[in-house]
């Protein structure tokens, strides 16, 4: 998937070296939205064995995982999106989480992404419900979301661990009412 300014690539052993520096770029930038990391993680060992589970879970349709790379540098990875969590038969919804390189914040490159996967979500994969949690303080990632159509379901108090801390995050959500008919919508 593509545009103008960025390209998705799918998940692939083969980015492990890109993969790897763009965590190193970021470590300190990434360190307040992520959960504690292990030096191991910032390995081109470490890397090329999550990406080569994140193609296992594309064959298995578990999880979607992309990596973004400026259109005009498809070979420099400048933040991920994923749909996570895949959970089919009648639910058929999964978790949406993304992140961005330091440098790359405030061009509408996420705002673009999230578009992007979300289409796939409903247009190619055939999801009902994509859902993001984010925390309160995080306001620019609750505005992506926002222009991209998602609400606002509720708050989730000591969601999810980041940084050491049980944070609160703010249940957000997109349903592909085109499953439902022209009778149901927000």
């Amino acid at each position: 998937m593509r545009n103008s300014d960025i390209c998705l690539v799918p998940a692939s052993a083969a980015l492990a070296p890109a993969v790897t520096d763009y965590y190193r770029r970021n470590r300190e930038f990434l360190r307040p939205f992520d959960p504690v990391r292990e030096d191991a993680f910032f390995t081109l060992e470490r890397q090329r064995e999550i990406l080569r589970a994140e193609e296992a879970a594309r064959a298995s349709r578990t999880g979607f995982r992309f990596y973004i790379a400026p259109a005009d540098s498809p070979e420099t990875v400048i933040g991920s999106i994923g749909l996570n969590n895949i959970v089919w038969g009648a639910f058929r919804s999964a978790f949406l989480g993304y992140k961005l390189d330091a440098a790359y914040l405030n061009r509408g490159y996420m705002t673009a992404a999230v578009g992007m996967v979300v289409r796939y979500a409903f247009a190619e994969a055939g999801l009902h419900r994509v859902e993001a949690n984010v925390m309160p303080r995080n306001r620019p990632s609750l505005r992506v979301l926002e222009k991209n159509g998602f609400i606002n379901e509720g708050l989730s108090r000591c969601y999810l661990n980041i940084n050491g801390v049980w944070e609160d995050h703010i249940h957000m959500v997109r349903i592909n009412f085109a499953m439902h008919g022209s009778a149901v919508s927000l």
